[in-house]
């Protein structure tokens, strides 16, 4: 069994002997940059003294994301229908296991989008699962597809939409095709929708909606998984939640109660604040919108979805793979030389991938005030216009 390193690792190593003339934001990795809640703050402060108790599973926590997800999607879950967790990666990583344990399959086969978010593959391998990479490029508009003799073989398929790190989400009648597919085929669907609160006109839909909408009200097969680390900047407080099939997660919910993973009270109490602060959250959902709104006016020639705080930006001119004298794809090359004359850091592509997923393109996080990725982005794009004028494809 061997994973690979996550993706900052190998970002740290690419720049480890590498000196910036001057500082710059760290733009790799996609933390809010924005204060956390007061409401948040205020209640760990209040509930401090509940770390003398061991956790035991809140029903006010419950209640607020089930109010969420009423507010937010328009669905009436029961408590049966939804299960706190310690964030997302957690869940994302341990649900496949439990899958796959209950079905006793020894070599099972997941399929999920391919460049991805690296829990994805992590629970592949953990789980010794053969892989489908489902290609997300600009020629099929940054949408997974899964043929219909995959779909016959494929145990379990991971959504990201919207998606991390193109921006890219799918409609809810195309989430409904997939909810439809996971049926006829009897596999089991879940959809990552952590970035779900990062919009600018339109809300994006959620498995869940997709799956009222084709008539599967039990949610059958059907998983969405969120967070409130974007909503709400607050990562740090690891509140998150996995809904759908009550009859796969009441037995999911036991085997929870092994895994030593329980939300402090503390941070409980938090978290159910926090699923109920709307205002708070709308603030920080503008100004994603905003930073989304500059980043349109500086990189006029780049394809950004309104569902997104990355800017997923390509870095040649063509299609072809690129690598230079010391063996370096594109993007990493990008990105080591931008940090080392404006110190300014982004996240090659192809570290999110695998099989060319990703290369040639570089994921820079939109995530500081306004006012502080203005002159940002605009350094980038002085930067940008100059590496691809030096950087030209000779067989174009």
């Amino acid at each position: 069994m061997k994973f690979m390193p996550y993706p900052f690792e190998r970002l740290r190593a690419l720049l480890k002997d590498s000196t910036p003339k001057k500082e710059g934001l760290n733009l790799s990795i996609g933390e809010p940059g924005f204060k956390a809640p007061k409401s948040v703050i205020d209640s760990i402060k209040e509930n401090a003294e509940l770390t003398r108790f061991y956790p035991t599973l809140q029903e006010d926590l419950i209640e607020s994301q089930i109010a969420f997800v009423k507010q937010r999607f328009k669905l009436d879950l029961s408590p049966a229908n939804i299960i706190p967790t310690f964030g997302s990666r957690e869940v994302l990583f341990n649900f496949p296991q439990f899958i796959f344990l209950e079905n006793k399959k020894t070599s099972p086969l997941m399929a999920f989008p391919n460049p991805f978010y690296q829990i994805y593959e992590g629970a592949q391998i953990a789980n010794n699962a053969q892989a489908i990479y489902m290609p997300l490029t600009e020629y099929n508009d940054y949408k997974p597809y899964l043929s219909d003799e995959d779909a016959k073989n494929v145990d379990m398929v991971i959504l990201n939409s919207p998606n991390n790190p193109t921006g890219q989400a799918l409609s809810v009648d195309e989430l409904a095709e997939w909810v439809k597919m996971a049926l006829k085929f009897d596999f089991i669907l879940i959809n990552d929708e952590c970035y779900s609160e990062v919009w600018t006109k339109s809300a994006p839909a959620s498995i869940l909606q997709a799956s009222i909408k084709v008539g599967n009200k039990d949610f059958k097969n059907v998983f969405a998984i969120n967070s409130i680390s974007k909503r709400l900047s607050a990562p740090g407080l690891r509140s998150g939640f996995i809904a759908g099939d009550s009859k796969i997660l009441s037995s999911y919910k036991v085997f929870r109660t092994y895994l030593g993973i329980s939300m402090p009270l503390t941070l409980q109490r938090a978290a159910a604040s926090g699923w109920g602060d709307s205002k708070y959250a709308e603030i920080i959902r503008q100004k994603f919108a905003k930073n989304l709104e500059i980043a349109s006016e500086i990189f006029t020639n780049c394809n950004i979805f309104p569902y997104t705080f990355y800017l997923w930006l390509k870095v040649q001119d063509c299609n072809e793979i690129h690598l230079n004298e010391n063996q370096l794809f594109n993007d990493e090359l990008f990105c080591k030389e931008l940090f080392e004359k404006s110190g300014h850091i982004a996240l090659p592509g192809s570290y999110l991938g695998r099989n060319d997923g990703g290369i040639g393109y570089v994921r820079i996080a939109l995530s500081k005030e306004p006012e502080i990725m203005r002159p940002a982005l605009e350094e980038i794009k002085d930067f940008y216009d100059g590496f691809i004028k030096n950087h030209k494809c000779v067989n174009k």
